[in-house]
């Protein structure tokens, strides 16, 4: 699967859900290669940027802190797009890139400078932080980055610039393509995954969810468990209170991870 993305992108963060339901149900039958599309060589209005933040997480349920877009908004999405193309180098683009997403929703982090991306990057387990760095400044990664961009203008429908995001590929084993274009639908991601050839396999409970995972919102436990979202969050919750799990607060949420 080709996964059309931008660290920056509001609602990319709230596929999230989504793209974990797609990674947990069908685990080693889907491999996932980020392309990422340069959202905004320069955020020129971030009050704007901030309500589309607002309107992905009133939409998705997942947890924001848009406060970052008043306070120190990042000037560029382009710098943690040649990140992310860093990560690679060593097959770590998916966990950077989550990584990247939850400094700019939900920990109000200004990530737009090599220092800023690196010091994320010690906050991915396994990484090499001083092979990243050096990749990180290397015209290999400009030019890695630079062939992502061709990509998305290429894979934009008529009359579009570029693919909207988040938007995936998904080639079945037959070589055909099915296309989900703008969706933070975990069940059309779901379909299209099952159209390919995809199988699934069987979901964890609440408590698997939250140990598979660093970090995990309540929609997307409520996605990878397919449970409705209040019976997610008082599972949450009550693993919470048996000292399983552990909240930590967001402005419009909670983010949960093992105790």
């Amino acid at each position: 699967m080709t996964y059309y993305t931008d660290p920056a992108c509001p609602y990319s963060w709230a596929a999230e859900p989504a793209l974990r339901r797609l990674q947990v149900e069908f685990a080693e039958g889907v491999s996932i290669t980020y392309v990422m599309g340069g959202l905004a060589r320069e955020f020129r209005r971030p009050l704007e940027t901030m309500r589309h933040v607002m309107d992905a997480a009133a939409e998705s349920g997942m947890p924001t802190d848009p406060r970052l877009w008043l306070d120190a908004p990042p000037t560029s999405s382009y710098p943690a797009c040649q990140a992310v193309k860093a990560a690679a180098e060593q097959g770590l683009d998916g966990p950077y890139l989550r990584v990247v997403r939850e400094g700019f929703m939900v920990d109000r982090l200004k990530l737009d400078t090599a220092d800023a991306l690196i010091d994320a990057a010690r906050r991915v387990p396994g990484i090499d932080v001083e092979r990243f760095a050096i990749d990180l400044r290397s015209h290999a990664i400009v030019e890695a980055f630079g062939a992502d961009l061709e990509r998305t203008r290429a894979a934009g429908r008529e009359g579009e610039p570029r693919v909207p995001f988040p938007s995936f590929e998904v080639r079945g084993d037959g070589g055909e393509v099915h296309w989900l274009y703008d969706s933070t639908d975990p069940a059309r991601l779901r379909q299209i995954a099952l159209d390919a050839g995809g199988e699934p396999q069987p979901l964890p409970d609440a408590l698997a969810a939250v140990r598979g995972f660093a970090r995990i919102a309540t929609p997307e436990v409520a996605a990878v468990c397919d449970r409705p979202g209040p019976l997610a969050a008082a599972e949450l919750w009550r693993l919470a209170a048996e000292w399983q799990v552990r909240p930590e607060r967001a402005l419009t949420g909670e983010l949960w991870s093992a105790a």
